[in-house]
């Protein structure tokens, strides 16, 4: 069976500004990275303000094992199912991070017959927006070293210091914890992050246009002074410089699908570090030149999909027509606890028998993410992303079960193997969610103290008992009450490997009480951000890492890479 990289390597491409022409776009609306890719400039949107949003769909997971379980497959393929029952559709995905690229996941730009191509542009450096995010916020760091190296004007407190640098690479061992300024700088010790946890990311994900880019920019929080005042990039006087860097990176970028309908791929958070969903500029556009726009949320529907109702919903304005929940076979065995899913090692074969009994068991987390939609008041459709083996009669325990607990629909997809006319019947139902009665609600007000609203979040989507704040969070939580942060949304960063902050705890946990250790502020991006548990910001690699296969052939090809 071929790869997904040599089935993307024989597809015949259209060039981009033929997809272009068929999405509504304009030639003046393109800046062209080559003959398959291109920015879409955001005055577009200027354009298109009078043209009626099409509906809007947000694919989420249950809480899948280490290698995911194909969402962003399912949400290319289903849009490449809407298309084949003739609706007008648009996609709109993320861009990935190269650590886990050359890491343990491989490429992401879905797979087999649903893939947004090309993909090795995809995957490797593509218009060079994380590349832009990452000068830009490294351009802050040596701003801010170099004002405490000449007299520290700014009567910066260095042990305040929250900016680390950033580097797009799986490198935790190495870099998570180092000691800066040996040359000849100021000595102190400091950290990196991965670049796509940058605030800056964040920024380019909820930034409304050009100016209120730069106006988050400054914003960003790097430090406090010894009186206990925030230092902000304005203060450093770099935030125009680095909006200059990060001013293309804005543009979402146009690419296809395998079947040639239109896909948009901007910013590229996490969803357990940050907030871990595509643009909302990019998302506006679609919604102007489409009848159907569906888009990724990262992870399970308690990181990336609370997120994207919580923050992307609230600062934007948009309101999601329905919810795909993608749910795989072998998740729900694992998460009856029978079976040890460990990232880097092979599946236990276990878990491509037929067992009724883990299946059933391990429903209880797809369960909960139905519920999790549910209390946001919009409707929801469960995909099953079928894989060979399979039975008929565990697919059977899934439906029942899902459709006890509230989904509207449960359908199974075989969009890896068949593209769009293996995801017709989900897009069906897709078509039939979105004309159910919707009645959006956000999980909290923008009131709320820092605390409800982490126990909101805590005790309504992972299930916990209550919240346990460390010193250090209760000390930044006062703090931030009296700079007025308080009212900003909650962006939890936490395992996306189980409901809690325990990745070892599979299925629905229970009575547990989710570890605060520390609370930071986004403020240029709009949130403050709890560290659950054991969470870093920069990941490690794996004992073999994926980039030991990827390689260029004798034809100049890139092989290896998925």
């Amino acid at each position: 069976m071929a790869s997904d990289l040599e089935i993307a390597q024989k597809a015949q491409l259209k060039k981009i500004e033929e997809v272009a022409q068929d999405a509504g776009v304009e030639r003046d609306d393109l800046e062209l990275y080559g003959d398959y890719k291109a920015k879409v400039k955001t005055e577009i949107l200027e354009k298109l303000a009078d043209v009626p949003d099409g509906k809007y769909i947000d694919v989420t997971a249950i809480t899948p094992t280490p290698l995911g379980e194909g969402k962003t497959v399912t949400t290319v393929g289903v849009t490449q199912g809407l298309r084949v029952i003739g609706k007008d559709a648009f996609v709109c995905i993320r861009q990935p991070s190269l650590g886990p690229v050359f890491g343990i996941k491989g490429g992401a730009a879905g797979g087999g017959y649903s893939q947004v191509v090309p993909m090795e542009d995809f995957n490797l450096h593509l218009t060079g927006d994380i590349h832009a995010v990452s000068i830009a916020h490294n351009l802050a760091a040596a701003f801010l070293d170099n004002a405490l190296k000449r007299k520290n004007r700014l009567n910066i407190d260095p042990d305040s210091i929250s900016w680390n640098r950033v580097v797009d690479l799986n490198d935790r061992w190495a870099l998570e914890d180092v000691v800066i300024g040996l040359g000849k700088g100021f000595v102190r010790r400091s950290g990196f992050d991965i670049s796509v946890a940058s605030e800056l990311m964040a920024i380019l994900g909820l930034a409304e246009n050009l100016q209120d880019l730069r106006r988050r920019v400054g914003r960003c929080v790097v430090a406090s002074t010894y009186d206990g005042e925030p230092v902000t990039c304005e203060d450093l006087g770099c935030a125009g410089a680095m909006t200059v860097l990060l001013k293309d990176a804005l543009k979402p970028t146009l690419m296809q699908t395998l079947e040639g309908g239109p896909a948009f791929v901007h910013t590229g958070p996490f969803a357990n570090i940050a907030h871990g969903n595509s643009s909302i500029i990019a998302d506006r556009i679609a919604l102007k030149l489409s009848d159907y726009v569906v888009t990724e949320s990262g992870f399970g529907a308690d990181i990336g999909m609370e997120k994207f109702f919580n923050i992307k919903c609230r600062m934007s304005g948009l309101v999601p027509d329905a919810v795909l929940l993608v749910a795989t076979i072998r998740a729900l065995k694992m998460h009856s606890g029978d079976f040890d899913v460990k990232p880097g090692r092979p599946m236990p074969p276990g878990l491509t028998q037929e067992n009724l009994d883990s299946v059933g068991r391990g429903c209880s987390n797809m369960e909960k993410h139905i519920e999790n939609v549910q209390q946001f008041g919009v409707p929801s459709v469960v995909c099953i992303n079928r894989f060979t083996d399979d039975t008929n009669a565990e697919i059977e325990v899934v439906r029942e079960r899902a459709l006890e607990a509230g989904a509207e629909a449960v359908v199974v997809s075989d969009v890896w193997a068949r593209g769009g006319k293996g995801g017709t019947e989900v897009a069906e139902a897709l078509v039939e969610a979105c004309e159910k009665e919707n009645s959006f609600r956000l999980l909290y007000e923008d009131d709320a103290s820092i605390e409800e609203k982490i126990e909101t979040i805590a005790t309504k989507i992972y299930g916990a008992s209550g919240v346990e704040f460390a010193a250090d969070a209760r000390r930044n939580m006062d703090i931030y009450k009296e700079r007025g942060w308080d009212r900003l949304p909650i962006c939890m960063a936490k395992t996306h490997l189980s409901l809690s902050h325990d990745g070892a705890l599979k299925g629905r946990p229970r009575d547990f009480v989710l570890p605060v250790r520390d609370v930071r502020p986004s403020v240029g991006a709009g949130f403050l951000y709890p560290l659950c548990g054991s969470m870093r910001t920069i990941p490690g690699l794996p004992t073999r890492p994926a980039g030991e296969d990827v390689d260029i052939d004798e034809n100049g090809r890139v092989v290896g890479l998925f």
